[in-house]
């Protein structure tokens, strides 16, 4: 059965005129009793009422609805789009228009929820840097004017409060590096210099150059037995010592005392290697984990335990593998630990 919601302008009207024809032809017949009189009258009446609606429908009606879909296009119509308004439109079904607003109104609805959570983003950017860079710089002017009201007189109070002061500059100095490193990643200022090498060696690079900070908190760290065997990658070998850097310093500061660190590598295809770097510290909420890789974002147990940092570790590593046009990814459950795993490509010649 033929729906109205099917059937295009003209069709429509065409079946309006016949419906106002007919009925007011068999009138005319009837007064008449001339059959030549009716087929007159009936091809009269259906031209004229055809005409008429087609005119109504195209000035009142279809003007309407061009102007929706002007709208919809967002711009002055070309000379391509007049001749689709004109010829291509009218043949259009109600139901094709319909359905065309309504993929447009939810495009624009996705646009609008996108913009929000952007501007959440923002807002929560702008407040976290303003309150990463404040901690620092306060707790410098706090030094000094402490050392301007006589505190540069006691030898003692004097170098401590150097000395600290020394600690924040050198905070707000890596913030501001940080910062601009994300930039230069996200502007792709930084050219990715790819080389072959082996992980596990880089890998336990870093573990010797944080190995104070682990003994510090008793914690083991190592290849993860079966991962021993020499796998060679092709990436930046700078760029992914960074994200090492990063990776196992998060897992210090979030183990727990006595704990393990474990490094993980896996050939997964002939293109690819797996790498993950895992802890049994206090893990991440579920309800954090999509959030991570944010700049500055931290999970309450973090905030709570005023670990030190930029806050931006984590983001700089997705820029970095991401940079490698590769992926990074978290599993993590709270107080069984965290693993944070990235791919990179194998070895090429």
């Amino acid at each position: 059965m033929l729906s109205p919601k099917n059937l295009t302008p003209r069709q429509l009207s065409f079946l309006a005129a016949l419906a106002i024809s007919t009925p007011t032809a068999f009138v005319i017949y009837l007064l008449n009793q001339n059959w030549i009189i009716f087929f007159i009258s009936f091809a009269l009446l259906t031209i004229i009422s055809f005409s008429i609606i087609v005119f109504t429908f195209n000035r009142f009606i279809y003007r309407k609805i061009k102007l929706i879909y002007k709208i919809i296009y967002n711009t002055k119509a070309t000379k391509k789009e007049e001749i689709y308004h004109k010829y291509l439109l009218p043949q259009k079904n109600i139901k094709e228009v319909t359905a065309d607003v309504e993929a447009w109104a939810t495009e624009k609805t996705q646009e609008i929820e996108i913009l929000q959570k952007n501007e959440q983003f923002r807002k929560e950017f702008l407040q976290n840097l303003s309150h990463e860079f404040k901690t620092p710089v306060f707790a410098i002017q706090g030094y000094v004017e402490s050392l301007l009201d006589g505190g540069m007189l006691d030898p003692e109070i004097n170098k401590r409060f150097l000395n600290n002061t020394s600690k924040n500059i050198e905070r707000l100095t890596n913030l501001i590096l940080d910062l601009d490193e994300i930039s230069k990643l996200e502007s792709g200022e930084i050219v990715i210099a790819k080389t072959n090498f082996v992980v596990q060696e880089l890998i336990k690079e870093v573990f010797e150059s944080l190995s104070l900070k682990m003994i510090n908190k008793n914690i083991t760290a190592g290849i993860k037995k079966g991962c021993e065997a020499p796998l060679f990658v092709f990436a930046d070998k700078e760029k992914i010592k960074q994200v090492f850097i990063n990776l196992i310093d998060n897992a210090i500061k979030y183990g727990k005392p006595g704990g393990i660190i474990s490094a993980s590598i896996y050939t997964m295809d002939e293109m690819h290697i797996l790498i993950e770097i895992s802890d049994d510290g206090i893990g991440i909420p579920e309800i954090h984990i999509p959030r991570i890789f944010e700049r500055f974002y931290r999970t309450d147990a973090g905030r709570s335990r005023d670990v030190a940092g930029s806050g931006l570790g984590l983001s700089i590593c997705k820029h970095i593998i991401e940079a490698h046009n590769q992926n990074i990814h978290v599993r993590s459950s709270e107080g069984v630990g965290t693993t944070i795993g990235f791919t990179l490509e194998g070895r090429k010649d």
